[in-house]
């Protein structure tokens, strides 16, 4: 029960990558909120958490690219169970194609529910982080943010925005108490990640670039993160760990 009775957020976290890093969370003993752009995935996977740990749980639908909506959660979530403690930026999105295929109407997806979502959502509860002298942000990123990945090279670009932010924003607010970190997934098992499987020839194929000799699970993605947010982890910030199974080895 590391983290009884502390208070986390995580975005997009209905089901995949996001859910899993709740579900970690609410293992430990936190009081988790859920939030989703899909309502009845928000609310599912609120209910079914707190029926498997017994811990507080809410879900709570608002799109992570409008600011209004982000505020308005953060003065819910305030009500309801207090400060939030640890705040993990998990919405994301990709859109696959050649880049000159794309259009503006592409990269404006991409980059606002990638970086514009990780700055509303990290603006609106730092203010309590501040106030409380206590705080782990943990952004997911992506190894397309760290190495550039082809098709999704609007998507690189903004997750390495993210990575940019996070290293500037430690810096900011490190003597507060605060740590500001990213985990960079490689390719993880989710639904999310059946058409780039297919753009670059299927599973079979991609696993041989993969020291592990396995794609992510969503389960290895939300060890990171739980690393990250441990008291024990309080000294590093402003760092991106790889979780990929030996696929990116940056310096």
């Amino acid at each position: 029960m590391r983290f009884k009775d502390r208070v986390v957020l995580v975005t997009g976290a209905g089901r995949g990558i996001g859910r899993a890093i709740a579900e970690a969370f609410a293992r430990e003993g936190a009081n988790v909120v859920i939030n989703d752009i899909n309502e009845e995935d928000a609310n599912r996977t609120a209910k079914e958490l707190a029926e498997m740990y017994g811990v507080k749980t809410l879900g709570y639908r608002a799109d992570v690219t409008s600011y209004s909506e982000v505020s308005e959660m953060a003065e819910y979530v305030k009500r309801e169970l207090g400060t939030v403690d640890i705040l993990v930026n998990n919405a994301g999105f990709w859109t696959i194609k050649k880049f000159i295929d794309t259009t503006p109407e592409d990269w404006e997806k991409d980059i606002r529910i990638c970086y514009y979502g990780t700055l509303n959502c990290t603006h609106a509860f730092l203010g309590g982080m501040l106030e409380k002298r206590y705080g782990r942000i943990i952004n997911i990123v992506s190894d397309a943010g760290r190495i550039g990945e082809p098709y999704l090279a609007v998507y690189s670009g903004a997750k390495a925005a993210v990575i940019g932010f996070s290293k500037a924003l430690a810096k900011e607010v490190a003597r507060r108490n605060i740590t500001v970190n990213c985990v960079a997934a490689g390719v993880t098992k989710t639904p999310g990640v059946e058409g780039f499987l297919k753009s670059v020839g299927g599973e079979e194929k991609l696993v041989k670039a993969y020291p592990r000799g396995r794609l992510g699970k969503p389960e290895d993605i939300a060890n990171g993160v739980i690393f990250f947010a441990l008291d024990e982890s309080e000294y590093i910030t402003g760092q991106v760990i790889s979780i990929s199974g030996g696929y990116t080895t940056v310096g």
